[in-house]
């Protein structure tokens, strides 16, 4: 690990290591197998002419070369490039060499049958991909919306200075401001999950020919829809040699708006917890600084979002590039893929330490109550907008005079413009009862009465 060029496998191997079952060199070869036996089964039940019928207990030892896939098979596979030069053509011969001795010989010509090597690639990386998500994004992410949640509630009832364009605004709540980026983020998971994960099946230039050649008789469109669908893939029914990535692209803008919104939420912590708003519980042992030996730095967002930034440089990358493809295709989407599970990686990491800096906030509730009272000026309008129910023409440009630029706002000064308004004793009162604390709509989950 010292030696290690990225971070992911060094430093970080230990936050990522249940991603190699998917986006390995291991991983990919192995999902490669699984496909091209996946296939030679689905082969098997055609009742293809010269096709030898299948046993069960010859389906299960075929199954079993996959099933039962070891770093042994994978670096012969390797071995085996070094001849061929081509990965996916080495995965044909791992099999066959497998098989020789166990079926019939009439099957192994089978092995692989009318395809090009992107129907094995276009069909092992998304299954490879959706399985990650599913397992082991998706989990974490869920479980960090969760705490977001607990948060949310446990600070709901405390109100807040907002703070628009970075100057004192209208009150709002501690639990609502966190409750803006659940939501936010609960929009695009439901986004995501609407997209599918497309796989390429349909021969060297995606029109079959080579199945149609052999086997005319056979509808070999609904046989593939059918095979991907078995796999819980989406087949894309008209393509070059490759998946035109579209949706695959699209998945890449959503995790990256995803990864925007939790880097939005990571600064706006980091400055809370400049502005004193929140506390961190300090760990025994720990260091802030190396030279100061009181900070307690917000090292955990910081780490997060600097993760996160990586994650969408490259998210944005892949989904600028990989739909883009010359003629028929060329091999650029090949070298680019590789990197597919290097987002994700970072952003696992991202997640877990955004889960640690939630767990160690301490809310400093005096602060935000101080910061409050110290800004009666935003009380300007909910006064005017009083006013102008009221009738008064220009509340607007009263309370402009009063407040805007003004230093030393406070309850007095607001009390003392209140009493010399031509308006009735019960309105008085009505603005006189008007603070800071209590100015906040529904941010405390007030509901408006009907």
């Amino acid at each position: 690990m010292l030696f290690s060029i990225s971070p992911i496998d060094g430093r970080y191997a230990t936050k990522t290591t249940e991603l190699r079952e998917y986006f390995s060199e291991f991983a990919l070869i192995r999902y490669r197998v699984k496909i091209e036996i996946e296939y030679l089964i689905a082969l098997s039940r055609l009742n293809l002419e010269g096709f030898t019928v299948l046993s069960e207990e010859e389906i299960a030892m075929i199954k079993s070369v996959s099933e039962q896939f070891t770093v042994k098979d994978a670096l012969r596979i390797k071995e085996i490039e070094k001849t061929t030069n081509h990965d996916v053509k080495a995965v044909e011969y791992l099999i066959r060499e497998e098989l020789k001795d166990k079926l019939p010989s009439r099957i192994l010509p089978f092995v692989h049958f009318a395809l090009t090597s992107q129907d094995i690639n276009n069909t092992s990386v998304p299954l490879s991909l959706k399985e990650a998500i599913d397992t082991s994004i998706f989990p974490v992410l869920h479980e960090l919306i969760k705490h977001l949640e607990e948060r949310s509630k446990e600070w709901y009832d405390i109100p807040m200075l907002a703070r628009t364009h970075g100057q004192a605004a209208s009150p709002t709540g501690v639990g609502k401001e966190i409750n803006v980026f659940i939501q936010r983020l609960n929009s695009q998971i439901e986004l995501i999950k609407q997209i599918p994960h497309s796989a390429k099946f349909g021969g060297a230039t995606g029109n079959f020919n080579a199945h149609y050649v052999a086997y005319p008789n056979i509808n070999w469109e609904e046989f593939a829809d059918e095979f991907v669908k078995s796999l819980g893939l989406e087949r894309t029914a008209v393509t070059t040699q490759i998946e035109p990535y579209d949706n695959l692209a699209a998945q890449c803008h959503v995790w990256a708006r995803i990864n925007t919104i939790l880097i939005s939420f990571c600064r706006d912590i980091w400055t809370y917890i400049s502005m004193d708003y929140f506390k961190q519980s300090v760990k025994k042992g720990e260091i802030g600084s190396s030279a100061m030996p009181h900070k307690v730095n917000p090292i955990d967002f910081e780490n997060a979002e600097g993760n996160l930034g990586i994650a969408n440089a490259l998210l944005i990358h892949l989904a600028e590039k990989l739909p883009v493809s010359r003629l028929q295709r060329d091999l650029t989407d090949s070298t680019v893929l590789r990197n597919l599970g290097v987002p994700f990686a970072h952003m696992l990491i991202a997640f877990h330490s955004i889960e640690k800096g939630l767990s160690k906030l301490l809310i400093n509730k005096d602060k935000i109550a101080h910061d409050l009272n110290q800004n009666w000026a935003i009380v300007a309008e909910a006064i005017q907008t009083i006013l102008r129910r009221e009738g008064i023409e220009d509340a607007y440009e009263q309370l402009k005079e009063l407040t805007r630029g003004t230093e030393g706002i406070t309850k007095k000064s607001i009390g003392m413009f209140v009493d010399q308004l031509n308006i009735s004793d019960k309105v008085k009162a009505e603005l006189n009862a008007i603070s800071p604390e209590n100015f906040v709509g529904n941010a405390l989950g007030v509901k408006s009465k009907k």
